[in-house]
């Protein structure tokens, strides 16, 4: 693990970082434009933007995770009730060829010692039921909520 670097996303990262979240999205079954991924990739590189990145990058410069070859997507959210402001992890993934070299451990290391630095109270994120393996890992390094999600399409 100590050939790993946990750093924020640079602009020279595209085409690797390309090649990861297309992966997360094939992983979830999520059918993604190129359209789509310069959206999320501007968002990335606009500081003014609430969605941020870390990669997990390799001793050759190559990127292992987005927590995609650890690419991780947070953004933080205001705790109404605990009257304190979290961190909601949108997306991690590792390549699944650099599953178990330690990247999840460091994207998520990196972004608790983010919590910490910025006074977050809880770094929070979903996943998938059936995801099996990443979730021996989450039951690992933080607490299963009681929390059942739901998502409503707008209109009428």
């Amino acid at each position: 693990m100590s050939d790993i670097l946990v750093r924020a996303a640079r602009p020279g990262d595209f085409a690797q970082w390309r090649s990861l979240y297309r992966g997360y999205a094939d992983f979830y079954g999520v059918e993604q434009t190129e359209e789509a991924a310069a959206t999320v990739w501007a968002w990335v590189n606009d500081p003014a933007h609430e969605v941020n990145a870390l990669v997990a990058e390799d001793s050759g410069g190559r990127l292992l995770g987005l927590a995609h070859y650890r690419l991780a997507h947070y953004r933080p959210f205001a705790r109404p009730l605990s009257a304190t402001t979290g961190c909601f992890l949108d997306d991690l993934f590792v390549a699944p060829e650099h599953r178990g070299c330690g990247a999840a451990d460091l994207l998520l290391g990196a972004l608790r010692e983010l919590a910490a630095e910025r006074g977050w109270s809880v770094v929070r994120w979903i996943t998938a039921d059936d995801n099996h393996r990443a979730r021996s890992k989450y039951d690992q390094v933080a607490t299963r909520t009681m929390w059942v999600t739901y998502d409503m399409p707008p209109g009428r």
